[in-house]
């Protein structure tokens, strides 16, 4: 089957170029797995905060902040950002400014949420423009745009081969081969591996697992107005989702592409941070699960057309903000593909190209 664009990877970055790609010629996406958003972005409590990340980031996340408000009706509801404090003045200060937030008095805290240990921490700060990402409907948007202007979505298609002959990229499956003349590597925690059975040298994107718990509601305490919490150096967070609360120890363990799973112990840390804070304990999780987030080596998402490589564009490495970067990723994408000046700045283009990784 022949196309202009093939895409590897049916997460959060593949759909969103998918989607884009599809207005410039004929796109075939291919997910090794079932569905799309099978493995990190479909295991994501995805937020949208404008400050979080590197620079560059940030400039993707405002440029993403109209759509994630607007197109399809919106993905955004409100949400709000606490950060609890302990002893450790600078670290506190520093994430409090760097996410432009105000200190809360300890009542002002305790309204927010009342299971708040008034002993445990010495101070918060609070942002209230931060929201909650429908995460699932942010996907099947992208999936429809795709869908609607002909661009196939094919699932269990794994990629067994690539090779690159005569101006075309060759991607062979169990399923069928496939070609197109512009192959885009989003195949997350999967980057590396994709680019080497390419040919392409790898970036040394890493997967680190992030695991998660399903709590019931505290005290059956009605959690859909809490923010989201977390503590200093991002310890830990926790999060409303559905009348529960999601709680993480925020690990980053380094681990190897695979179907993650939640590690107990690690897990346990992370309860035992958030319980610090709090009046009530955890008891039995309801469910628990593990993600990967894919990281290149400076922690800047990786997007652009590998070195020397016709045709190969790297569409990788977005870490925690797959999700509220996807609208400008999926653009920058488009745009360097078709040709067009990207909308973001040069200087953030040049931040996130894989050029940066060229030995001198």
């Amino acid at each position: 089957m022949d196309a202009d664009f093939l895409i590897i990877g049916g997460g959060i970055a593949g759909v969103s170029a998918a989607a884009r790609l599809s207005h410039l010629g004929k796109v075939i996406l291919l997910e090794a797995e079932q569905s799309v958003g099978w493995h990190a972005s479909g295991r994501s409590a995805a937020l949208f905060e404008e400050t979080y990340g590197k620079n560059s980031t940030i400039t993707l996340n405002r440029a993403s902040r109209d759509y994630h408000m607007t197109a399809n009706g919106g993905v955004l509801s409100p949400r709000g950002l606490m950060l609890l404090g302990g002893q450790d003045a600078t670290t506190f200060e520093a994430e409090r400014d760097g996410m432009q937030m105000r200190e809360l008095t300890l009542d002002e805290a305790l309204a927010h949420v009342p299971i708040l240990d008034p002993a445990a921490f010495v101070r918060a700060g609070y942002r209230a423009e931060v929201w909650d990402i429908d995460t699932d409907l942010l996907m099947q948007n992208f999936v429809r745009e795709t869908r609607s202007n002909a661009g196939d979505i094919v699932t269990n298609a794994g990629a067994t081969s690539i090779a690159f002959q005569s101006g075309l990229w060759s991607v062979t499956t169990s399923l069928a081969q496939y070609t197109g003349r512009v192959l885009i590597n989003a195949a997350g925690a999967w980057a590396d591996r994709i680019a080497e059975m390419a040919g392409v040298p790898p970036l040394g994107i890493q997967p680190y697992r992030r695991s998660m718990a399903r709590i019931a509601a505290p005290g059956g305490h009605d959690t859909r107005s809490w923010p989201m919490m977390f503590g200093t150096g991002e310890s830990w967070y926790a999060k409303p989702d559905a009348g529960a609360l999601l709680v993480s120890p925020a690990d980053e363990d380094p681990m190897h592409p695979h179907d993650a799973w939640a590690d107990d112990m690690v897990l346990a840390e992370g309860f035992a941070r958030y319980e610090a804070c709090m009046q009530i304990k955890v008891t039995r999780p309801i469910a628990t699960w593990a993600g990967l987030r894919s990281f290149a080596p400076d922690r800047e998402l990786v997007i652009g057309f590998a070195n020397d490589h016709s045709g190969f564009f790297w569409l990788a490495g977005q870490g925690g903000y797959g999700m509220q970067t996807s609208p400008a990723a999926s653009r920058l994408a488009a745009d360097l593909i078709g040709g067009t000046t990207p909308e973001i700045d040069p200087a953030s283009v040049t931040a996130l190209s894989p050029a940066r990784f060229t030995s001198s």
